[in-house]
């Protein structure tokens, strides 16, 4: 119950990584938007979602739009179920006329397409053999049809980030250092010194630092170094705070963590780097917890991420300082939203912000002083992984992948942000054919005068006057939030004839700073309470059996229902996916660690930890593995071995305490990396044992 470091303020159990289309099968989880369920009236409509339909999904991602406006570069991923992976490539669409041209061929892994200031070049990276590994390097592809894309880094640890410089002449990019004992390695003489970092660690980490080469390629310039790194991205979370360069060329921006280990990713403060000298300065008098900064168009100001009030456990806001120095002011306090983007608007006088409002996502424009204004994007919600995937042209257009309760993600223009948002592609077309469960939202009045709300998904050919199992399905983070935008597993849920309820608790980020702070030092008993105020509210409604209902999630999901199996004995089943069961296996073996320790305790802000005073009591309190002896539910277990964000000790421990005290238990472990299996495979086969479990048990 962690925030995710590299997003300032968000909780870092949560469900698949999914920035955008960086890995489909995370995306189809609902990670990436918590939009958990989806709907379309089934009377039109051929057949219902099934297992065989989720390779078929197409993910877009990272749409970037042309400075003039006129075309947008994006990322496509289309599951190849030969290799058992995903097929990505950069496509090039036509604003006005919507003519698609693929601009990669045969490469690998290719993503983060980045215009040119100008608009005659596009870069790009992609996999290359670098030594004995593949590593990612930066392209550059001319625009003007007149030749292949060159090569033109050759960093040995590959590039985490770049940025193209104002006139188009460079590009500093992100790349991390050598282990400085790297050949007493490749002799095995390889112990590391252990700091807060997660049990799977095999190496100490190194720092990451920003470079200087020639758009052409060659020779490149180092322009930072020391002991200290450019923040890290560890899905799932946000990416890495970019780099941005002032107008003028001569500064970037930069985010600067004290360690290259992440769990000190709270020691995090905004930076200002001579390009010419190297020099840098701190821009605020803050010790911790800045992200994001981004010069204005001007290069007078610079806005950045701080949680309000210094407070990891308040909303995201954005502040704006001058570049000369100094905290600046928050400029989105009023909107009372976790804000987790924010692009200046041409002019400088606005920013575009961006977070969970309800049961979707909304877009403000800011401006530097007075009040917001939302723009109207109807039923579309932008994709989102504690982070915005949206782009700016230089006259205010707008690009970005969203979906919608009945389509997966697609790729949407706005001309102005007047406009309303216009659907430029197709690929889910079929997806969106078929006979899908209509969604909902639905609200309450909860505990301690929460008004709450959450999203409920019916069943094709749903008729009032029947009865039917209820399923809930609990979203990840808690900072985050399920909103009515496409899940591939709540549909086939719904398909098997189960009305599928997903409530949003405290803790999620789409009510507001007191909402979402409320989680604090009450991870399971506030939260649970919630929803079952809103399982109350369902029962109003008049067509739920109550008798055959289910409980599941995934990470913060799974917590929440290890925690409403060990509280409430009304369950028929529970499928409680890479959940945190033991908090202090998260403070100690998980990747963010030591960062727990804003989250729980009584003492001042940041003393949270298990091992000192009395937080022990607190830890033992909150955690679902304390209330194992009273859970009767029979539980279908999943988590992947090598799951850094929630290791799967914790699932052995709940597995153990269950099958110990005569609970009908089952545990599938995957054996890969990642907080959810990253291939078509093995998620098919996670959503097939899910619904196979609930069908034993509720039909």
């Amino acid at each position: 119950m962690t925030r995710t470091p590299t997003c300032r303020n968000s909780r870092v159990f949560i469900d698949p990584r999914t920035i955008a289309a960086l890995l489909l099968p995370a995306l189809l989880l609902s990670c990436a938007v918590f939009g958990i369920f989806t709907g379309k009236p089934a009377a039109a409509q051929a057949r219902r979602f099934n297992l065989s339909d989720i390779p078929k999904i197409v993910s877009v991602s990272d749409a970037q739009i042309s400075p003039d406006g006129k075309s947008i570069a994006f990322v496509v991923s289309r599951t190849n179920m030969e290799t058992d992976g995903h097929d990505r490539q950069i496509v090039l669409i036509d604003v006005a006329t919507g003519a698609q041209r693929p601009l990669t061929y045969e490469r690998k892994d290719v993503g983060s397409p980045r215009w040119s200031p100008t608009g005659d070049r596009l870069a790009f990276v992609a996999l290359f053999r670098t030594g004995k590994n593949d590593q990612q390097q930066v392209f550059v592809l001319p625009m003007d049809g007149g030749g292949e894309a060159s090569k033109i880094t050759d960093a040995p640890n590959g590039i985490e980030q770049f940025a193209w410089s104002p006139d188009g002449r460079q590009i500093a990019y992100v790349t991390a250092d050598d282990a400085p004992n790297k050949k007493e390695i490749e002799k095995h003489n390889d112990a590391f010194e252990v700091g807060d970092d997660d049990f799977l660690t095999t190496a100490a980490p190194t720092p990451s630092h920003i470079w200087l080469i020639s758009a052409q390629g060659g020779t490149a310039r180092r322009l930072t170094s020391g002991p200290w790194s450019l923040p890290k991205s560890a899905p799932p979370s946000s990416p890495a705070s970019p780099v941005s360069w002032s107008p003028d060329g001569k500064w970037i921006t930069f985010v600067k963590q004290s360690t290259p280990h992440y769990g000190d990713s709270d020691l995090a403060t905004v930076q200002i780097l001579n390009v010419e000298t190297g020099e840098t300065r701190k821009l605020t008098n803050h010790e911790k917890f800045e992200g994001f900064s981004d010069f204005s168009p001007d290069g007078s100001q610079i806005a950045y991420w701080y949680p309000r009030d210094n407070d990891p456990n308040n909303e995201n806001e954005i502040y704006v300082a001058p570049a000369a120095g100094g905290d600046g002011t928050d400029v989105t306090r009023a909107i009372d939203r976790n804000i987790a983007r924010a692009i200046w608007m041409p002019g400088g006088k606005s920013l575009l912000a961006g977070g969970h409002d309800g049961t979707g996502l909304s877009l403000w424009i800011q401006p530097l002083s007075g009040p917001a204004k939302h723009l109207a994007l109807g039923d579309v919600v932008p994709s989102w992984l504690f982070w915005v995937d949206i782009s700016m042209s230089k006259d205010g257009a707008l690009a970005f992948p969203g979906s919608t309760a009945g389509r997966p993600s697609e790729i949407y223009y706005m001309s102005s942000t007047d406009a309303s948002p216009k659907r430029l592609t197709d690929f889910n077309r079929e997806i969106a054919s078929l006979s899908l469960g209509k969604m909902e939202r639905i609200e309450w009045d909860g505990p301690d005068g929460f008004h709450e709300d959450g999203v409920l998904i019916y069943p094709p050919d749903f008729t009032k006057d029947k009865k039917y199992p209820l399923v809930l399905y609990i979203h990840g983070g808690p900072t985050a939030s399920s909103a009515l935008t496409f899940s591939a597993l709540g549909q086939y849920i719904a398909s098997h004839d189960y009305v599928v309820f997903s409530p949003n608790y405290r803790g999620s980020d789409n009510l507001g700073n007191a909402y979402q702070r409320a989680v604090f030092n009450d991870a399971g008993d506030g939260p649970g309470r919630d929803v079952m105020a809103g399982i109350e509210a369902v029962k109003k409604l008049g067509f739920a059996d109550t008798s055959k209902m289910a409980v599941t999630g995934w990470s913060y999901g799974g917590y929440m229902t290890s925690w409403m199996i060990g509280h409430y004995p009304i369950w028929k089943a529970a499928v409680s996916g890479a959940a945190v069961n033991d908090l202090t296996h998260a403070y100690t073996l998980a990747d963010f660690n030591a960062t727990e320790r804003y989250n729980i305790g009584n003492g001042p802000l940041g003393s949270g930890s298990p091992w000192t005073g009395n937080n022990m009591q607190a830890y033992r309190e909150q955690s679902p593995i304390t209330y194992a002896q009273q859970i009767k539910t029979p539980t279908l277990i999943l988590s992947d071995t090598s799951d850094a964000r929630v290791p799967i000790t914790q699932s052995y421990e709940m597995f153990h305490a269950l099958k110990d005290n005569g609970v009908t238990v089952k545990f599938y472990a995957y054996p890969v990396p990642g907080h959810f299996p990253g291939d078509a495979v093995r998620t098919m086969d996670v959503y097939r044992r899910w619904v196979d479990w609930l069908d034993q048990y509720l039909k």
